[in-house]
């Protein structure tokens, strides 16, 4: 593995940490008329907080992009999982809470995991997929996922319906992940021209956009301690679906190999729930009769 990819990824991962606590801190006093909606994106842009955590997280986007054009997918998406450690830092120091058992265990869990799954998968690039229906399928099948989930949570409202909505916008920006490696290959292959003429730009900033809606109408109806967990777990699970399915990317496939990386995929989902589930989360939710103006957050 680069220095230079891990450097990135994870300095990627801090800036999309810290972002996306200062969003979820303005977006739980937006008023509830505006889920899922953009105008609830018109209202938030007010905020000075929430300005700062997306400025963070296109830092993030841009440090993530860069990576990814120097390492495979495969490799950068579980580094940038552990963006949840350093929404859990700064978290910890708004609410003053001790890491205890349960976030050293998730840290231990996250940590490991990643580590486990990037020495025994040996992520490496390959030849890229040229069969254009087996993009199509894998693209459809999570754009499906990201409708289905993002229905399911509309019905559900504020039950189970931020944990859909997280889950949903980490599909997507595992997708977006995906087609942001493939502009890169392009803009390396003919610069502008090859890039801007091509759809997968223009698709990249669409699913950005859209999971942005969906991210911060998940933080505008619930806690972090809820949303971001599945938000952090879906995004690499759908990046590495994406690398390995159609940009060539190639992992070990030896029995003893597939069961050390499942291992290691195993343990980063639970340490994102044992710290996504931490007391130090912000537990700030949203109430039914909340105020629309946001100015004063």
């Amino acid at each position: 593995m680069s220095l230079l990819v891990l450097i990135l990824a994870v300095s990627a991962a801090c800036c999309l940490g810290f972002g996306y606590v200062l969003q979820q801190n303005a977006a739980q006093h937006a008023p509830l008329s505006d889920f899922l909606s953009p105008r609830l994106l018109l209202d938030l842009v007010k905020v000075p907080r929430w300005l700062g955590g997306i400025g963070l997280m296109v830092a993030g986007m841009v440090l993530g992009a860069i990576a990814l054009g120097q390492g495979e997918l495969s490799l950068v998406e579980p580094l940038l999982a552990t963006n949840l450690l350093f929404a859990l830092a700064l978290s910890r120091r708004q609410t003053k809470q001790p890491l205890g058992r349960q976030g050293w265990s998730g840290l231990a869990l996250l940590a490991g995991g990643v580590t486990v799954f990037i020495v025994a998968g040996q992520p490496r690039g390959g030849d890229a997929v040229t069969d254009p229906l087996r993009h199509w399928l894998i693209i459809g099948a999570m754009l499906g996922a990201a409708l289905l989930l993002t229905t399911c949570a509309k019905r559900s409202r504020l039950s189970s319906g931020p944990v859909l909505l997280a889950l949903a916008a980490g599909v997507l920006y595992g997708l977006q992940d995906g087609l942001t490696r493939v502009s890169g290959q392009r803009f390396s292959e003919g610069g502008w021209l090859e890039l801007l003429t091509g759809w997968q730009p223009y698709a990249v900033l669409a699913l950005g956009v859209t999971g942005l809606v969906l991210v911060q109408s998940a933080f505008e109806t619930a806690s972090l301690r809820m949303s971001l967990p599945a938000l952090t777990a879906a995004q690499p699970l759908a990046g590495i679906l994406c690398g390995v399915g159609f940009l060539g990317d190639r992992l070990r496939a030896d029995t003893g190999a597939l069961a050390w990386e499942a291992a290691g995929l195993a343990a980063v989902v639970t340490g994102i729930v044992l710290l996504g589930l931490h007391p130090a989360m912000p537990s700030g939710a949203a109430v039914p009769a909340r105020q629309p103006a946001l100015q004063s957050n």
